[in-house]
Order: structure tokens, then sequence, then C-alpha cells
């Protein structure tokens, strides 16, 4: 299968389990409060066996299509670490996990597990939006002696501003899925009409822009 069919594959797994939702007419609103015509929550993908397979199937695949080093397996908190578990464990690799910020108490820890010096890590993501929290954990990492090599994620939305800020860090993101693939997808499927896919690329190009026009219509 080539990695074009994966993408559509699992973009079509997301749609069907309601793990990912368009809805140009009726947009959501981000934690930032940016209106937004596609909602993301890779949180369910947690109660469908195939689709956890298929998701450590497509990590590993880029793994090894990309030659990348993995001496341990990092998880973000929290929805990526369930995933990066599984990963780990099929290939038989330490677990680390990482949070957004250390702990206020206790050994005051911002990164969990057994982590050699020099340790060259993978970092699992379950969505990168921004890409501002998925960079945010490099660093952390890299203090407590590992090498982050790359961080795999589930789905992004390809926006410019993640782009600009794995650039910015160094370090490469691929993902599984994207908003361009669960577009085909949808529009193959008879999901969204024109309308609707006019919409969705609108948002696409700038979403800031789709949001402030959303917002003055309420």
């Amino acid at each position: 299968m080539s990695t074009e069919d994966f993408s559509r594959d699992l973009a079509r797994e997301l749609l069907a389990i309601g793990a990912v939702s368009l809805s140009p007419a009726s947009p959501f609103t981000w934690a930032s409060g940016l209106q937004s015509p596609v909602y993301c929550d890779n949180r369910l993908t947690f109660g469908f066996p195939h689709i956890r397979d298929l998701i450590c199937d497509g990590f590993q695949r880029v793994i090894r299509d990309h030659d990348l080093a993995c001496d341990v397996v990092a998880g973000t908190a929290t929805a990526g670490i369930p995933h990066a578990a599984w990963l780990a464990d099929r290939m038989t690799l330490p677990l680390v996990y990482v949070r957004g910020e250390s702990k206020t108490h206790g050994m005051g820890r911002q990164v969990e597990g057994v982590l050699e010096a020099g340790s060259s890590l993978i970092v699992i993501e379950d969505l990168v939006s921004t890409g501002m929290s998925s960079t945010a954990v490099i660093r952390p990492l890299e203090r407590a002696g590992g090498r982050v090599v790359a961080v795999l994620a589930i789905f992004s939305y390809g926006l410019k501003l993640a782009t600009d800020a794995f650039e910015a860090a160094g370090v490469p993101l691929f993902t599984l899925t994207s908003y361009s693939a669960l577009i085909d997808v949808a529009r193959a499927e008879g999901a969204i009409d024109e309308n609707d896919l006019n919409s969705l690329k609108d948002w696409y190009q700038d979403p800031a822009l789709w949001s402030e026009r959303v917002s003055s219509k309420f």
C-alpha cells in the first residue's frame, strides 16, 4: 500500500468513528478561541483496536521508511501516551512520557520514565495544529538527556504555523494522515458538498480570517 493510500484509509477510519468531524456550517470553537470547520479528537481511537493497530503500523512504517533511529519512544501528555505505549510495546522499546510543564511537587519532573543519556527519541503526538505544544516538549526531552530525531503524529491540519514551528525547532514532523487527505475522502464519500468544500479550502488558506468572518455572522 502506498503512503497516500494509507493516509486516505486512516482518514476514512477517523471519519467513521467521529474522531475527526467536519462542520463548515456550524463551526467548532478551538481552545484558542478560533472558529474552525474541523475538529479532531483522536482519543476516540483508544476504543477501536483495529484502528490502534493501523496507527501502530503507520508509525512503524514511517520509522522504517525514513530510517529513523529509535532507542526510546516518548509520548506527549496526555493523548499521545497510549499510542506511544502501544508502539513501544510493539517494538520492544523503553517508554517515557513528557508533560507540558514540570510538576510543582514531588521530584518536579517533566519527563517520566528511564531515559539514558544520548538515547535517540521518537516523540508520538495524537494531533498537530499550530505545532507550539508539540515542539515545546523537544527541549525538556533533550535536557533530560535524550536526542529527539522526529515527531510522529496521527493527524495534522497542515497549517503553515506548524511548518514554521518545526523548522524553527530543527526537528522533522511526520504525520500519518492530514487535512487534505480528510477532505479528499469526505468529498469522495459524499460527506461534504461543493459549498462545504470551498469553505474548508478557505479555512485552510487563512484560518484566522475565516474565523473572523464566521464570528461576525453571529
